[in-house]
């Protein structure tokens, strides 16, 4: 069996092997501090926030099938133990008290949300840079990762750049930066920063995010295939109109998921005038740097990351979720409100490509927003924390494989 190149895994630093170390000898003497229970969770959470209603959709469910799977599939060390529990308890913290807020003000849910974008390509194809940068509009509202985590108490305006719930989100990245050098060349994060709508869906527990950290086949197969999607796309909406409601408003909600391909018809129900962009890049690029990522992310919460078995799952995974894109939009006909892009265009002249986007939607796109555009790009090269290097034999794949897989994706393309 050939050696996984070390390349591809995160780098740990001292500190976070001592934590590993610790709590595998307390395991050796019969001890789990970071037990994953859900009835436990659900008990000290709902005391931690004063909840006594039912627990919300299919939450419950969620949680359950989330941990079963961890349990029987992931192979968790220690420090991924304890940072997904803590995830999962702040999470469901989160939900309650944005549940608290809105049964108190029931008439945060009629607020509307008009024409909100949804950048969904396929991950790796530029989506992250894209929403930043159009984040720079003035007119453009962006869940930030730390409203997500920590969404108690409602945002507002005087309080928005300065707040409890920003130092302490952006003090734990500072403390997982330190704990894990070189974890912003794999992956970038900031507390501040526009946030994929993942982590939303995490407050209904289902959602992408924790594939993102281990591998978890049967969650991810209740995710995918039986969960109520439509359900989630519901929390979604009542939860910008939760972020919104404390005055913190833009005239458009930017919003960001490759996961969002498989969510089409659901979009377009619960937001029927929602602008689409969609961004297309080479499959073989797709697949092997998405693998590249998640392999060298599971890593950092597993010893047992298998880098071949993530490059199968992650092909068979967007192959799958384009295939039910297809479907939807070939029977939804709303191409007015659709736009397709090239990674290969974008990465050549970005401005230029984002002025497609308004031109398509008919938005007013000023000087001075072009300015903030260009300062942006300015101040973030696409190496500022390093170049990502991938390659697709690392993952036991090849471009043969890749493209005939694709080949309806890539027949897609070739068309525009």
């Amino acid at each position: 069996m050939a050696k996984t190149p070390t390349s591809l895994f995160i780098q740990r630093s001292s500190m976070l092997n001592i934590i590993n170390g610790i709590g595998r000898i307390l395991n050796a003497l019969g001890m789990d501090p970071f037990k994953l229970d859900a009835d436990s969770i659900i008990k000290k959470t709902r005391k931690k926030a004063g909840f006594s209603d039912e627990l919300p959709g299919q939450v419950n469910v969620g949680l359950r099938k989330m941990i079963n799977s961890i349990d029987k599939e992931s192979s968790p060390n220690p420090f991924g133990r304890l940072a997904v529990k803590s995830l999962m308890e702040r999470t469901l913290y989160g939900r309650f008290k944005v549940e608290q807020v809105l049964s108190l003000n029931p008439e945060i849910e009629q607020a509307e949300i008009k024409q909100p974008i949804f950048i969904i390509g396929m991950p790796r194809t530029g989506t992250s840079i894209l929403h930043a940068m159009m984040h720079q509009d003035p007119a453009h509202r962006s869940p930030l990762a730390w409203e997500c985590l920590l969404p108690y108490p409602v945002p507002k305006p005087e309080t928005f750049t300065n707040n409890n719930q920003l130092r302490t989100i952006t003090k734990e990245f500072d403390q997982l930066f330190k704990l894990v050098p070189d974890f912003l060349k794999k992956h970038y994060m900031a507390a501040d920063s526009p946030q994929e709508c993942l982590a939303i869906n995490n407050l209904d527990f289902n959602s992408f995010q924790i594939t993102a950290q281990l591998y978890a086949p049967t969650y991810m197969d209740w995710f995918a295939n039986e969960s109520d999607s439509l359900e989630t796309m519901k929390f979604h909406k009542r939860f910008l109109q939760y972020l919104q409601s404390g005055g913190v408003k833009a005239e458009r909600w930017l919003l960001k998921s490759p996961v969002h391909l498989m969510r089409l018809d659901e979009i377009f129900e619960v937001y029927p005038d929602a602008r689409i962009v969609m961004t297309h890049r080479e499959p073989t690029k797709v697949v092997a740097s998405t693998a590249s990522l998640l392999s060298s992310v599971r890593s950092l919460y597993s010893d047992h990351e298998d880098p071949a078995r993530t490059g199968r799952e992650q092909m068979e995974t967007w192959h799958h979720n384009f295939d039910r894109f297809l479907k939807s939009r070939q029977h939804l006909q709303k191409e007015d409100q659709i736009i397709d892009l090239h990674f290969e265009d974008f990465a050549s002249d970005h401005i230029g490509t984002v002025r497609k986007i308004y031109d398509k939607f008919g938005w007013k796109l000023s000087e001075n927003t072009i300015a903030r555009f260009q300062t942006f790009l300015a101040e973030n090269p696409r190496d500022k924390n390093g170049l990502h290097m991938y390659r697709l034999k690392d993952f036991g794949l090849t471009e043969e494989l890749v493209n005939s897989k694709f080949s309806e994706y890539i027949e897609f393309t070739n068309g525009f």
